[in-house]
C-alpha cells in the first residue's frame, strides 16, 4: 500500500467533485446495497490511466445535466477490503483499476473497465459516460 499522503490527492480529485468515498465493506454495502436509483462506482487507482484519464473524465461527465443520483468511489490497491465488496457488485465483469460502472436496479447498466479506458482521451470516455447518463438517469 502507498502512504496516504501520496495518494490523498488522487482521492481528492473525486471527493471535490462530490463522490463519496468507501473505505469499508460495512459503507460499501450500506450504501450499493440498494441501486434502485442509478449509481456510479468509480474503482479509483495510482495508476497514469486513472490520473490522466477516469478521473478526467468523470469530472467532465458530473457536469451533464443528468447524472446518477448517487456517486461513490473506491480506492484499489489501498482500500483493499472495500475494493472487494464494490467489485461484488460489477456482476459479469473481471476486476480492473481504474473502471467505472453505473449500476441500476441491482445490475451494471454501464461498464468502462481498464482496457476501454487505457489510450482514449478523457473527453471520449466522458463522452461515453454522458451517453449513459443520459440513457439510464
Amino acid at each position: 500500500m502507498y502512504p496516504e499522503m501520496l495518494i490523498a490527492p488522487m482521492r481528492q480529485e473525486l471527493t471535490r467533485l462530490g463522490v463519496q468515498e468507501l473505505k469499508t465493506p460495512d459503507e460499501v454495502q450500506a450504501t450499493l446495497s440498494d441501486t434502485s436509483e442509478p449509481t456510479l462506482l468509480v474503482v479509483n487507482s495510482m495508476c497514469g490511466c486513472a490520473a490522466r484519464n477516469a478521473r478526467p473524465a468523470v469530472a467532465l461527465a458530473l457536469q451533464n445535466e443528468k447524472k446518477p443520483a448517487k456517486l461513490t468511489t473506491v480506492f484499489a490497491g489501498q482500500d483493499q477490503e472495500a475494493t472487494a465488496a464494490a467489485r461484488a457488485f460489477i456482476h459479469g465483469y473481471p476486476p480492473s483499476s481504474p473502471s467505472i460502472a453505473l449500476l441500476k436496479d441491482g445490475e451494471v447498466a454501464h461498464m468502462i473497465p481498464r482496457h476501454q479506458i487505457e489510450g482514449r482521451t478523457a473527453e471520449d470516455i466522458a463522452q461515453d459516460l454522458v451517453e449513459a447518463f443520459n440513457r439510464y438517469c
